[in-house]
């Protein structure tokens, strides 16, 4: 534009200083005579400065870098954006920013805003599973103007970059991780280690690893018979482990690392694994469903077992307790008819006291009347007067008799009697029936 201005005032000023040569000579119009040649020269001037500003001026965009070459071989660079001094250099245009990934049938993105595409990058663990990684990563050119210049001048352009440098160090690195980890261990859990090593191996450089072998001996179980254990097989396994240096990982420098690219992004899409492995994991997966299951089973049927056998205990605690109860209201009973048999005899012994107590008292009061009587008699009654008081006696004696009333049985040690018992009466009647007699 510019430009195009410039020639348009260098057109006019020509115009204008042939209109004053005319002028001179009286054979142009009137409108147009009296033009002077300063208009002329000061388009000149200000044509001259529109046809080479662009030679002297450029204006850097946002998101690039740029190297500037001046005519005399000395190079610069340009790493922010505006209007900057160009001084007839020219000028090699960089984007700062670099942007790469696998691209599939996938794979959805926009493959016109991607500096480098790359195929599915074929991948083999430790364990010798293969698998095809997908990456998407940026890289920024290097932010001091040396180190951009530097690159510049080796690679000289953005395509030879990208595609001789940039992928295929990021397919080796990609590589060399895998190797240092498992597919069993990746898909276990150390998916994200995986990626932190992938960047850390971009942004500084490859570790130094020595690959170590380990075989692990399996045995039969012992002949109990022949008492002695074979072989079964050997397991060869492999892990990997850095190369230090002063408790430093020693690192291998690469083509990134040694131009002071920077690595700005890192992400692993997805690691696809190969699939007999994938079956190998669903066989897995199956197998520890079921081992599960069957777990859960087993802790159901303990869980149904300590059920019973709780309340099994429960019934027995229940039934012992039903049971005691009942011993307690038998051996409460027993204790109270012992109680009072107890009281029983107690009474019965009270009761047969007294009436011994009666019985001495009547014999005592029959006695003095007897004594009187024979008192009387020794003071000369006659005998029929002493036969006819002997007889009032024994009347009186036997009225008296008549009145006591004696307890009907008598709880004795002995099996005489029925039920244990004898006719209390009849034992006291015959000893004082024994006891007149004696009189």
């Amino acid at each position: 534009m510019t430009t195009f201005f410039g020639i348009l005032a260098i057109f006019f000023a020509i115009v204008a200083y042939a209109l004053h040569k005319l002028d001179s000579g009286d054979r142009l119009p009137l409108l147009l005579r009296g033009i002077s040649a300063v208009p002329a020269y000061a388009l000149l001037s200000i044509g001259v400065l529109l046809m080479i500003f662009k030679s002297l001026f450029f204006f850097a965009d946002r998101g690039f870098n740029y190297l500037l070459v001046s005519p005399t071989g000395h190079m610069s660079a340009v790493m922010e954006q505006g209007i900057k001094w160009r001084g007839f250099a020219k000028i090699d245009k960089w984007q700062k920013y670099i942007d790469v990934k696998v691209v599939s049938k996938d794979t959805e993105s926009d493959e016109k805003e991607l500096e480098g595409k790359m195929a599915p990058i074929p991948v083999r663990f430790i364990d010798q599973v293969t698998a095809n990684g997908h990456v998407s990563l940026r890289f920024q050119l290097p932010n001091d103007e040396v180190s951009f210049i530097q690159l510049a001048v080796k690679y000289r352009t953005m395509s030879n970059l990208v595609n001789n440098t940039i992928i295929p160090t990021v397919r080796e690195q990609l590589i060399n991780t895998g190797y240092m980890f498992a597919a069993q261990n990746y898909i276990s859990g150390e998916a994200q280690s995986f990626r932190q090593t992938f960047e850390e191996q971009l942004k500084h450089g490859t570790y130094a690893v020595n690959k170590i072998e380990v075989r692990d001996t399996v045995f039969n179980d012992i002949d109990m018979t022949e008492k002695q254990r074979t072989i079964k097989e050997i397991q060869t396994s492999y892990h990997v482990e850095k190369i230090l240096e002063n408790g430093i990982p020693k690192r291998i420098p690469h083509e990134l690392s040694e131009n002071n690219i920077v690595v700005s992004q890192v992400i692993v899409d997805k690691i696809d694994l190969e699939a007999t492995f994938k079956q190998r994991l669903e066989a897995q997966r199956d197998e520890s469903a079921k081992r599960q299951l069957e777990q859960q089973k087993i802790e159901t049927a303990k869980a149904e077992q300590q059920r019973i056998v709780a309340q099994g205990e429960r019934d027995k605690a229940a039934e012992r307790v039903t049971q005691e109860k009942e011993q307690v209201k038998a051996l409460i009973a027993i204790e109270t008819k012992l109680k009072q048999e107890e009281t029983n005899k107690k009474l019965a012994a009270i009761a047969l006291e007294t009436e011994k107590l009666n019985a001495q008292k009547q014999k005592v009061t029959a006695d003095a009347e007897a004594y009187e009587i024979s008192k009387k008699v020794s003071a000369g009654i006659t005998p029929e007067v002493k036969l006819q008081m002997e007889l009032n006696r024994d009347i009186k004696v036997a009225a008296e008799l008549a009145k006591i009333k004696f307890p009907e049985t008598m709880i004795i040690g002995g099996n005489g009697g029925k039920n244990g018992t004898t006719p209390l009466e009849s034992l006291i009647g015959a000893a004082m029936a024994k006891q007149l007699k004696s009189q």
